[in-house]
């Protein structure tokens, strides 16, 4: 019989054998693992790859731009990769060349795991902030730093410098910088701002509180994730944020502010994904019942408040504009891909969104979607399928009255579409707000794709359909922008102060006058 010491040595071994078979490797959970150092060689692929799968793909990558300025970009962005460097700075030149084609739709992220070291850390930003008449503006209650201060500098970045630096991230339809202000500030103090700049444990805050000329300084804890989000939840200026946040509103809603004048809330345009779908005859008949309502009762005036709306479903937003103009209009007049049946760079392609890859039963199926919309690939443009692109009439009781239209620079795809054809073609409109981040004449939208670079792992989302809209030509509408208002009215930092909501104030003033 064998010895217990033999015994002993036969289990040891296989006890070894057993965890080298099993035992997986263990990431070290440190900024280093995830945030990768690339070299130029993995970056100069995926640079390339990038390059060539937009020019294959984006409808709109010479829509703003033209070739010579579109290379000139990409040939600084190859001078830029010669050396050794992070993930994140990498990701940093990519976020530049797709902010630079000038679109709305376009969206970049870094690899998945670098994403979820990022939220798992404690190091975020523990005030929440505003931009208010060009600054940056202490929002937080009961904190150290009095409500209204105005933040001067963080970490030494001064307060300029900072906002310029997250431009980047906050792309916009041609050359609008509208929302790239705002959010500059208002939504770049989560993990943008790690993207930005690392891991921190604290914050060092140069302000100057209302009323005082003097700079003063703290130094303020990182906080979790989890701590961020219930920080800006309880925000000082929430009350009027909440009035246009799509988050917290119904999508649509009307009421009577007073027996002249009709309030119509358009949030967001998800009431339905289509005409088939069961809620979109709902939708109508609500239309309908306001519209009925306004006539019976002759009101004068009505608001159509668009503000903070990012987009959604056709054909949602055209059924209002119907109710408005004496004018027969369509979603575009020119809507076209630049690819055929397949999917160009398919190997690379990854889905419809960041948080999900497809696979390969829903690829085919996407594809056979694709060839439906857009049937035959002709001297480079693939045009839309006329039968998704009907005209809309007007429908019958039109408003009559003063219309007043109130957007802002977070209105864009679908909202700025609808805003784009209301100022186009309603009656008696007058707009108030801030220039939309959506454009009046263009966009690239409709349905998006994502792409995976295969060293970074960088994704990047964009529309690839270029969509000429049905927007009457104005004197008051260069190309390449927004939809501009009649009268331009930003939050004042003294109605932030009182919690007043500065735009529609404005508004009723005008209908009061």
């Amino acid at each position: 019989m064998p010895t217990f010491a033999a015994m002993k040595n036969v289990l040891i071994i296989l006890l070894f054998l057993q965890q080298g078979l099993s035992a997986q490797p263990i990431k070290k959970d440190s900024l280093h693992t995830y945030n990768k150092t690339l070299t130029p060689g993995q970056m100069k692929s995926d640079l390339q790859t990038f390059f060539d799968i937009r020019k294959a793909v984006n409808s709109g990558l010479y829509r703003y731009r033209t070739p010579k300025q579109i290379d000139s970009i990409y040939k600084w962005a190859f001078r830029e990769i010669k050396k050794p460097m992070s993930t994140l700075d990498f990701f940093h030149i990519i976020l530049q060349l797709t902010d630079f084609e000038g679109s709305c739709h376009n969206y970049t992220e870094p690899d998945a795991e670098l994403v979820g070291y990022l939220n798992r850390q404690k190091a975020f930003f523990p005030y929440a902030i505003k931009y208010i008449e060009g600054k940056m503006i202490f929002n937080t209650v009961g904190a150290a730093i009095p409500v209204g201060s105005e933040i001067l500098s963080i970490n030494g970045v001064p307060e300029q410098q900072l906002m310029q630096s997250f431009y980047k991230y906050c792309t916009a339809d041609g050359f609008t910088i509208t929302e790239k202000q705002s959010s500059s500030v208002d939504k770049s103090y989560g993990i943008r701002y790690l993207y930005e700049y690392g891991v921190n444990d604290s914050f060092k805050i140069s302000y100057r509180a209302p009323g005082t000329t003097t700079t003063q300084t703290i130094t303020a804890a990182a906080i979790t994730n989890d701590e961020r989000n219930a920080v800006f939840a309880a925000r000082y200026s929430a009350p009027v944020d909440s009035i246009t946040d799509w988050r917290v509103q119904p999508s649509y809603s009307f009421k009577m502010l007073n027996p002249n004048t009709g309030l119509f809330n358009f949030r967001i345009f998800n009431m339905a994904d289509d005409d088939t779908d069961p809620r979109f005859a709902g939708y109508v008949k609500y239309l309908d019942s306001v519209f009925q309502l306004l006539a019976k009762n002759n009101v004068p005036n009505l608001i159509i408040d668009l503000r903070g709306n990012p987009g959604g479903s056709d054909p949602t937003f055209e059924q209002p504009v119907m109710y408005l103009t004496d004018s027969n209009f369509k979603e575009n007049t020119l809507a076209y891909s630049i690819f055929g049946k397949e999917v160009p760079f398919e190997q690379y392609f990854y889905g419809i969104s960041t948080s999900h890859r497809m696979d390969s039963a829903e690829k085919e199926e996407g594809k056979k979607m694709l060839y439906d919309y857009f049937p035959k690939l002709v001297n480079g443009k693939n045009i839309q399928n006329p039968r998704y692109n009907p005209v809309y009439h007007p429908k019958s009781p039109g408003y009559k009255g003063k219309l007043y239209m109130l957007i802002d620079e977070r209105v864009a795809s679908a909202g700025s579409h609808m805003a784009s054809l209301v100022k186009a073609y309603a009656r008696n409109v007058t707009v108030v707000g801030v220039e939309t981040t959506g454009g009046y004449y263009y966009h690239n939208g409709h349905m998006p794709m994502v792409y995976e670079l295969p060293n970074s792992k960088i994704k990047s989302k964009f529309s690839f359909v270029h969509v000429e809209q049905d927007a009457v030509v104005k004197p008051d509408q260069p190309e390449g922008r927004g939809i501009i208002p009649d009268y331009t009215v930003w939050p004042s930092y003294a109605d932030f102060m009182q919690n007043r909501d500065t735009q529609m104030e404005y508004v009723l003033k005008l209908i009061n006058k």
